[in-house]
């Protein structure tokens, strides 16, 4: 039965210069487009889309041997989980981190990278630095996110320009071009966090 499933979802869909992408990867892509645009927005709506397209790119990672990849797809269901909770119907706040706290997350982050890489490559993983980087940095990123701090876009934004790289050498290339995608989109999240937070600040005042 699973093996039926796995095989409908590798049906090819379409060719882009020579790639072919299955239905799998195509239906997580458009998941994920809608989930990180709707993040932008602080609206409380994008957590659902943000777990559905985790739970498909597990899925698809794990048939790549990106395991990194893949395990922290079960991080970012939680967080979708606790995200709607911690947001509420209103929505995100926005407020920034201290420079302390700023350093703090990049020297236990970088630490972590290179304490799981050794692992992942005991165990056979595909491209196991980049994908350890993007393992730790992406639960940063998430939390940031669900915690309500800017600065998770500025994390995004530099795990998803290694990200590009990475899945266009494991010739998922249609995520790739996806991911060129996220991290315009990361620098989108900025700004409209941005506005958020003056806008809550504004609130406070009046």
């Amino acid at each position: 039965m699973l093996s039926d499933i796995n095989e409908f979802v590798a049906t090819v869909l379409f060719t882009v210069l020579g790639y072919q992408v299955t239905l799998l990867e195509c239906v997580a892509v458009i998941a994920s487009l809608i989930g990180v645009w709707l993040g932008t927005t602080g609206k409380q709506i994008m957590w659902p889309w943000w777990g559905l397209s985790s739970a498909l790119y597990g899925w698809l990672f794990i048939n790549y041997s990106l395991y990194a990849s893949a395990a922290v797809q079960l991080v970012f269901i939680a967080a979708a989980i606790w995200g709607w909770f911690g947001w509420g119907p209103k929505g995100a706040k926005s407020k920034n981190l201290s420079w302390l706290q700023r350093i703090l997350i990049i020297i236990v982050g970088a630490v972590t990278w290179l304490a799981i890489t050794p692992l992942l490559i005991s165990i056979g993983a595909a491209a196991a630095r980049p994908d350890a980087f993007g393992l730790v940095f992406s639960v940063v990123a998430q939390i940031l996110m669900v915690l309500e701090f800017r600065e998770n876009w500025l994390v995004w934004l530099i795990v998803d320009a290694v990200y590009v790289g990475l899945y266009w050498s494991q010739d998922l290339k249609f995520t790739s071009l996806l991911y060129v995608l996220f991290t315009a989109i990361a620098l989108r999240g900025w700004i409209n966090w941005r506005k958020l937070q003056s806008e809550s600040a504004g609130s406070q005042v009046a």
